[in-house]
């Protein structure tokens, strides 16, 4: 029998907590994953590594926080439509 989506959501919740219910460093179990997510903004705007390292440290601290605030934006945007009905 195949699952629905909720299920297969609750499913994935379900797994979610256990994991990190038996995890000692959260900090330690993320730490290539926040680091690839920020090297990600390095080579958007460095793709040819040519710019100083404080300078793309910054400029990619700028391209992190415009898709955070892009995404930020889109959420809320999808709320008031749901809101409406």
């Amino acid at each position: 029998m195949a699952l629905t989506p909720e299920e297969r959501s609750l499913r994935a919740r379900i797994a979610a907590h256990e994991r990190w219910a038996h995890e000692p460093d959260r900090a330690a179990a993320t730490a290539a994953a926040r680091s690839a997510f920020d090297r990600r903004f390095e080579r958007i705007v460095d793709p040819n590594d040519e710019l100083a390292p404080a300078e793309r440290a910054t400029r990619a601290d700028n391209a992190k926080r415009a898709h955070m605030t892009r995404l930020a934006y889109l959420s809320s945007r999808a709320r008031r439509r749901r809101s409406r009905g």
